[in-house]
């Protein structure tokens, strides 16, 4: 619960405090942290009538007297010359200036010559700035997520522009969190290791008062590692729910968009899927495909039961029928309507697409060893028409990373075939993923072949078998986690940045994904939380991938 509840403390002391008819002004940023931990409904019950970004605000010349304005803006220099303007000539009677991070000196001065006619009734820092999406994970949503990997000389105002960012997103957590981490990096990315750098010299240079909080036990550990480390996870497809559903349709900001599916109606055309507002999904979010059909069609079983209808579901379009018939149920049980939309659309992509066929390929390019299989497996699939031409791109992805310095000829057919099959295939595409996060520029054991701990349990796991083969993969992040867990995490791989070294084993564990996380990581992160290890691990990362929002990045 702690990032969430972290949020939403700060949303809750800016607006109780303020009574009367409120406006809530947001920035494009600031939306996406307050609507993954507030609801409309808990808005107007603070008595916050209107909801208006600070740029269409800036338009409007309408007197609104009888309202409070709460603005809640990140600390950037475009909001700032906003709110300059607006306290020119303010439409409101009252002005609440809330800002999601530090303020510079320089802001708050211009802030005060602005306020001529005194509106401004305080000036804050709550620093909210990362966007919770579940408990033990957020996201700082950045649009130039790609930027990681540019080298510096390309742009670098784009680049610092990207770290700063990342660094403020970090800094808030920890300040959130009242805390001040520890510093470790993976040592092969320059760009975490700049991260690292920035984000030790804003905690214990430049901000070292604020983040001085007298705490006596272990500081915590926050990690920075590079998403090119373990390309693998966002390129496979899913079969946990939330994973699942963020792979095929795709969740922003705990929002599905479903205005391109059919007749729906207007109200189920966009579906939040959040932990904290949905009791069936915080219980499922993490279960595999099977057993979520299974556990909808019990839980429309049970209104049938209510409802003493004697219709007998048997199907995913049954339930799917059932639902429509019943606008009432719909009405009261919204959240069933919405999750068996959300199945019935997900088995209609995996049949089309042959995703079971597909995927047992991927999982076992990802796991598995033996070049010639996988050669053969990739070849067949690539000649079959009915596998789409991104899972075929998908597919040679992860057999060039696995198989890259074994059959650089058979990796040349795979090349030639993908050009021949798709004439949108761009040549290089593999070449440039394999130059950005090839085997010399890992760190971790992606394959568990290079240590022999990692070549033992995955003997040992191929003798016992798995349970499921769609859902074999662990991602890199599972034996770095392990490896804090057992205080393995070597300094050579993972350095610490200055003389701020870690006295005994942390209870809390930040670990930061620069280039952006996966929900199967994030479900890893969940699993190990349950798990009775002493340490609560939190995951962060600039974007949320699936391969849709990975492929593009790899485009040279």
């Amino acid at each position: 619960m702690v990032l969430v509840s972290a949020a939403r403390h700060y949303i809750n002391r800016l607006l109780q405090d303020i009574s009367g008819m409120k406006v809530l002004i947001l920035d494009s940023q600031t939306v996406s942290i307050v609507s993954v931990v507030y609801s409309q409904t808990e808005l107007l019950q603070k008595e916050v009538f209107l909801v208006e970004l600070v740029d269409s605000i800036s338009k409007s010349k309408e007197s609104m007297s009888h309202l409070k304005a709460v603005y809640f803006l990140r600390p950037t220099l475009e909001n700032i010359q906003h709110l300059r303007r607006q306290l020119a000539n303010p439409r409101f009677g009252e002005s609440h200036l809330f800002f999601s991070n530090i303020l510079k000196d320089t802001q708050i001065h211009i802030l005060a010559d602005s306020d001529e006619q005194e509106v401004v009734q305080q000036v804050q820092e709550y620093y909210g700035d990362f966007v919770a999406i579940d408990p033990c994970h957020f996201t700082l949503s950045i649009p130039s997520n790609h930027m990681y990997m540019l080298p510096a000389v390309v742009d670098p105002p784009g680049l610092q522009h990207f770290c700063d960012r990342v660094v403020d997103g970090i800094a808030a957590v920890f300040l959130a969190l009242k805390r001040r981490p520890v510093i470790r990096y993976q040592r092969t990315s320059d760009i975490a290791k700049r991260v690292a750098q920035e984000t030790s010299k804003l905690m214990y240079q430049q901000e070292s008062g604020l983040f001085d909080f007298r705490h006596t036990e272990i500081s915590p550990l926050l990690l920075i590692v590079d998403r090119r480390d373990d390309p693998v996870t966002p390129l496979l497809n899913q079969w946990t729910y939330q994973a699942m559903v963020h792979e095929l349709i795709g969740i922003h900001d705990n929002k599905v968009d479903l205005s391109s599916i059919g007749k729906l109606p207007k109200d189920q055309q966009e579906v939040v899927l959040s932990s904290e507002q949905d009791a069936f999904f915080r219980a499922n979010m993490y279960e595999n495909f099977g057993d979520i059909g299974m556990n909808i069609k019990k839980m429309v079983d049970d209104f049938q039961q209510v409802a003493k209808s004697n219709q007998n579901i048997l199907t995913i379009e049954d339930m799917a029928k059932f639902v429509d018939n019943y606008p009432e149920y719909r009405k009261m049980h919204g959240n069933v309507s919405k999750h068996v939309t959300l199945v019935t659309e997900m088995s209609k992509i995996v049949g089309e697409r042959r995703l079971m066929l597909v995927s047992e390929r991927e999982q076992d390019l990802a796991c598995n060893g033996g070049q010639v299989a996988a050669f053969e497996a990739v070849t067949n699939l690539l000649n079959n028409e009915n596998v789409s031409d991104i899972d075929c791109l998908r597919l040679v992805m992860l057999y060039a990373l696995h198989y890259e310095k074994e059959s650089p000829v058979q990796l040349m057919q795979l090349f030639n075939k993908l050009a021949s099959r798709s004439p949108k295939y761009k040549p290089g595409l593999v070449q440039f993923l394999l130059k950005q996060a090839g085997v010399d520029k890992r760190t971790g054991d992606l394959y568990g072949n290079r240590d022999l701990l990692n070549i033992a349990r995955n003997m040992a796991r191929g003798l016992k078998g798995v349970e499921n083969v769609y859902i074999q993969h662990q991602p890199l992040l599972f034996q770095t986690m392990e490896s804090i867990i057992k205080g393995r995490l070597r300094d050579v791989d993972y350095p610490f940045v200055g003389n701020h070294f870690q006295q005994g084993r942390p209870q809390d564990v930040v670990i930061f994904i620069v280039g952006g996380t996966t929900y199967e990581e994030s479900r890893s992160i969940a699993l190990q939380n349950a798990s009775i290890s002493g340490i609560r691990f939190i995951l962060g990362g600039s974007a949320v991938l699936n391969s849709k929002s990975l492929l593009p990045y790899f485009i040279p």
